[in-house]
């Protein structure tokens, strides 16, 4: 089943679960957990999310290079302006199960 999401005027972390929980076919009748599931999602206008400038400068995405002293820092400012796709999908990423399904679930998910 396809879900199509509106972004225009939504904050960014309901956004993100109510995308996680579609994902992992918890609002469907037939939810299974250790099946993938199979509703994509198509979310739009997303650079119109609802984002305070507080999270703006004060979230920061870390990142380590696997060398000593080598832990990258960006703020979400920084990333959302390079592309607020990235942004949704770290967010739906980092609330969906940690196991072998949440790759099979991000392929799902399509941003426009």
């Amino acid at each position: 089943m396809e879900h199509i999401i509106d972004a225009k005027n939504k904050k960014l972390g309901r956004l993100a679960s109510d995308i996680s929980l579609i994902l992992q076919n918890k609002k469907s009748a037939f939810y299974e957990p250790r099946l993938a599931g199979g509703n994509v999602v198509r979310v739009k206008n997303i650079d119109k999310m609802d984002i305070t400038q507080k999270k703006m400068t004060q979230k920061v995405y870390y990142r380590h290079t696997g060398y000593m002293g080598h832990l990258k820092k960006k703020k979400l400012g920084e990333v959302y302006a390079e592309s607020p796709a990235k942004v949704l999908r770290k967010a739906v990423e980092r609330m969906l199960p940690k196991n072998f399904l949440r790759p099979k679930r991000l392929k799902l998910l399509v941003i426009e």
